[in-house]
């Protein structure tokens, strides 16, 4: 605010300056003018009366040389720019500049000595130029510039007091109010860093305290999302102790087995259970890289075009020999690969884990001689593209439908080895794609003995705009 105010003084002095000069013309303009009236009278009435050489009467020319700062220049003209009386020295006017019978201002000099002359141009008497046809009369500037400097030094002489004044005040006024902000920096300055409690309100000016309150609602969900990957990181870390702990107890094992001359069975075992626990660290690891993947929202703006019909029977053909090994009837529902399908946008590999987690879910808790089908259809209304994987398993109960999306739940009273990620993966692609989804028994009522409700995921896919 300071350089404002040093930038716009000179300018205001400036200002000044110009407004000073006009108003210190206006008065003596006035007189010269009139002036000029008395003398062109004086002198129209002396060329009536006497038709000789023209001479300005005494008490005009006294009137003339009364002025005690300024000298006074006059001039007669007649017809043809012939020179009548008066001072020879001042320049004459255009031919034809203004209208007559009207004074007309100019500024001009005279022997270098600026002056300010006045000209009346007389009108024509019954159609006959008159004798005198043009007065001037020239005075220099020194009263105007008297007048001017003394207008200039009323208004700019409290200017200097002013003007530093206002500074002072400025200042002093920007110093306190934006002392609460520096106490508001300092406080913030002094935080640690895993200290995202909210910013006090009180204490923040009230101009700035809709920032606060943003601040305070970006430290609130960076505190939430802090917490759910710290809660993430501890539940993943418990998860790949399980299976760590097992290759290191099977190794030992088998170590003992080899170092006390055991048999080859026993040794084979335990490889047998090394092979698995590896597996299940490897599946733990891929899911974990799998959610990473879904989460990271720079990905999630990289977006393109996709088939889902054919994500759909890749992946089931994928799935086919371990739905084979477990005598479960695997299947797909839906348009051939090579038919025309609804456009979806979207990331495609994302999708394609979206639909293997949801047949590897299927196939882990459907038991043998089960079925699973994937199912696509597109909506009568043309507005999304359903997506449903279904099973005749053992289901899950209405109170934790809802609960299986969060990472690490598994449902309780079930031997199925897993890592309680794949659901979560799941929700969390279909959320990036806007995509609702369902869960619901594929039966209900009374079922056969050794047979459960099933379970039907649907996946709404919103149709890409044309």
């Amino acid at each position: 605010m300071l350089a404002p105010l040093l930038l716009l003084w000179p300018m205001s002095v400036a200002l000044t300056w110009l407004v000073a000069q006009n108003i210190a013309a206006r008065p003596y303009d006035r007189d010269l003018g009139q002036l000029t009236r008395m003398v062109a009278r004086q002198m129209t009435i002396e060329a009536a009366n006497h038709p000789g050489p023209l001479r300005l009467p005494e008490s005009a020319a006294a009137l003339l040389r009364s002025d005690d700062v300024d000298r006074i220049y006059f001039q007669v003209l007649g017809p043809g720019g012939r020179l009548l009386a008066g001072d020879p020295e001042i320049p004459q006017p255009e031919a034809e500049t203004g209208s007559s019978g009207d004074v007309q201002f100019r500024d001009d000099a005279i022997q270098n000595e600026s002056v300010r002359v006045a000209s009346l141009r007389l009108s024509p008497v019954d159609g006959e130029l008159p004798a005198v046809a043009v007065v001037q009369v020239a005075e220099t500037l020194d009263k105007r510039s008297r007048l001017a400097t003394e207008i200039i030094k009323g208004v700019i002489l409290p200017q200097f007091v002013i003007l530093p004044l206002a500074v002072l005040l400025v200042w002093f006024a920007l110093a306190r109010g934006i002392a609460p902000l520096s106490q508001l920096q300092q406080r913030i300055r002094r935080r640690e860093s895993h200290d995202l409690s909210p910013i006090d309100e009180h204490d923040a000016p009230e101009e700035v305290a809709p920032l606060v309150r943003s601040i305070n609602d970006l430290l609130a969900r960076l505190d939430q999302s802090m917490g759910s990957q710290k809660h993430f990181l501890a539940d993943a870390a418990h998860q790949l102790k399980t299976p760590l702990a097992g290759l290191r107890t099977q190794a030992e094992l088998a170590q003992r087995e080899i170092d006390a001359g055991g048999d080859s069975k026993s040794v084979k075992r335990s490889l047998q259970q090394i092979s698995l626990s590896s597996q299940r660290a490897a599946h733990m690891v891929n899911q974990l890289l799998s959610m990473a993947r879904a989460e990271d929202e720079e990905q999630a703006r990289r977006q393109q075009e996709f088939n889902i019909v054919r994500l759909a029977t890749e992946t089931v053909q994928d799935f086919v020999p371990r739905a084979m090994d477990k005598h479960i009837d695997l299947g797909y529902e839906g348009p051939e690969p090579g038919v025309p399908v609804p456009r979806l946008v979207g990331q495609p590999l994302l999708v394609r884990e979206l639909i293997r987690n949801l047949v590897d879910n299927a196939l882990q808790y459907t038991p043998e001689h089960g079925t699973v089908t994937v199912r696509v259809m597109p909506d009568p209304f043309g507005q999304v593209v359903v997506l449903q994987v279904e099973d005749n398993g053992p289901g899950i109960p209405e109170a934790e439908r809802e609960l299986v999306f969060q990472p690490f739940y598994r449902t309780l009273g079930t031997d199925v080895d897993g890592s309680g990620l794949g659901l979560a993966i799941v929700k969390e692609i279909a959320d990036k794609h806007r995509a609702q989804m369902l869960v619901e028994p594929t039966r209900s009522g009374p079922l056969p003995p050794g047979t459960g409700p099933g379970v039907r995921f649907t996946v709404r896919f919103p149709r890409a705009a044309p």
